[in-house]
């Protein structure tokens, strides 16, 4: 829905790990999901199965080709070979951990944002405030706000807000 506004993806993508240390990782792999089908590094093409599960993710499965690969060694440590497990925004994923490795704006941009956020997130959550305290979505959504107004107040008041003749002001930077 936020692509179809041409939002702008603005997080850092975890980092894929791999089945064998210094091996391949999902991104070594060809994966053309409007094909419906994976090329490996060794040039082994496998269809893609039909999006199953409650998560909807399709698999890639090596298992015959990886037999006598000479590449096996740097892929899987499964006996029975490699198999992929694509969820079903791989293709925005690819795409978001391509930006972050090579988009210098985009880098410039998180450098320039994460700490703040990062800060407010450590603020929020401090002196105990890691879980929720009440059930049910109501109480717990109150107690989040009122507990995000304070802090805001909070920095607000360290920002230099005033109260002068019935008007709130902040001081301007020089």
């Amino acid at each position: 829905a936020l692509l179809a506004r041409e939002h702008r993806l603005f997080f850092k993508p975890a980092p894929l790990t791999t089945a064998v240390a210094g091996g391949f990782s999902l991104d070594d792999f060809a994966i053309d999901t409007t094909a419906g089908q994976v090329t490996c590094p060794a040039g082994h093409t496998v269809p893609l199965t039909a999006p199953s599960g409650i998560n909807l993710q399709r698999r890639a499965v090596f298992e015959q080709l990886c037999a006598g690969c000479e590449l096996r060694e740097r892929c899987t440590k499964a006996k029975r070979g490699r198999v992929l497990t694509i969820r079903p925004h791989h293709d925005q994923q690819t795409a978001a951990r391509h930006m972050a490795a090579t988009d210098p704006d985009w880098q410039a941009a998180y450098r320039r944002w994460r700490p703040p956020v990062e800060r407010a997130v450590a603020w929020l959550v401090a002196g105990g405030n890691r879980r929720l305290r009440y059930r049910g979505t109501i109480a717990n959504n109150t107690w989040i706000h009122t507990r995000a107004a304070a802090l805001n107040l909070r920095t607000l008041i360290n920002l230099g807000l005033t109260r002068t003749n019935g008007r709130w002001n902040l001081p301007t930077p020089a």
